[in-house]
């Protein structure tokens, strides 16, 4: 009888040990799963301001920052809880000969993360030709 319980006593507290090593592991997999998808729709986001800035920029007769206003704007009411500190930036080429003026808007920003002090910034460029209306 002695003997079952000297073996019963060896393995006493494994199981506590074991969740000790599972546990954290596996909170920290969510963590990185959470922050991957935070990472994810701030990219999205940003993209779709930067998409959004270049049509209201590329349109003919559009105000100077009308681009960096449009996109702005999107992130404002749109993005404001997955993309933060959000800038927005448009640089334009005029026409050559036999070419179309092109319009960038650059949008960048930072996500929110669960480590205090990191910053994860992202940034999203959408480049198009600027339209140009040809009478017929």
């Amino acid at each position: 009888m002695s003997a079952r319980r000297g073996i019963r006593g060896r393995d006493a507290g494994a199981l506590i040990l074991s969740y000790l090593i599972v546990v954290p592991v596996f909170m920290l997999a969510v963590m990185v799963i959470v922050q991957s998808a935070l990472w994810y729709l701030a990219r999205e986001a940003a993209l779709a301001a930067a998409r959004q800035g270049v049509d209201a920029a590329r349109v003919p007769g559009a105000a100077a920052g009308a681009g960096t206003q449009a996109a702005l704007a999107f992130v404002r009411n749109d993005a404001s809880g997955y993309l933060l500190g959000a800038s927005a930036s448009m640089t334009g080429t005029s026409a050559a000969a036999g070419t179309s003026a092109t319009i960038q808007v650059t949008v960048t920003g930072h996500i929110p993360t669960f480590v205090p002090g990191l910053v994860i910034n992202i940034s999203q460029a959408v480049q198009a030709p600027a339209e140009k209306f040809v009478a017929p």
